[in-house]
């Protein structure tokens, strides 16, 4: 009896390089996902709670916090998991990229080799 694979999506952004090299890693490896182009198809809060449960990591541990809009509406400021969740809703630039996601399981494409890890 054969199981099924689990869905694998990638969280990417077109205008990122790391993103399209992890594509393209996916793309050798002959796996099969869909792409979530979370710039414009925003993740829920609800996603980005699976997201940070499949990582096994805080949700401060996968945003960019060198961007301009944490820089200026969050900055050393304690922020709970929730405030973290809706920052990343209200600004997905916040969001560290790329994300692969398998099933209950995911990783950050940093370098974009990692990917090759949960594949």
């Amino acid at each position: 009896m054969s199981s099924a694979t689990p869905k694998t999506t990638l969280f990417y952004n077109p205008d990122c390089s790391k993103c399209q090299e992890a594509m393209c890693l996916l793309d050798d490896s002959k796996v099969e996902y869909e792409i979530v182009e979370y710039l414009t198809d925003v993740p829920t809060v609800d996603d980005l709670r699976r997201i940070s449960e499949a990582l096994k990591l805080p949700p401060m541990a996968f945003m960019r916090t060198g961007e301009p809009e944490f820089q200026q509406f969050y900055a050393g400021k304690e922020l709970s998991d929730e405030e973290c969740y809706e920052a990343m809703t209200r600004y997905p630039k916040l969001i560290e990229r790329p994300i692969l996601v398998q099933g209950n399981k995911a990783i950050i494409g940093r370098p974009p080799s990692r990917i090759l890890d949960l594949i």
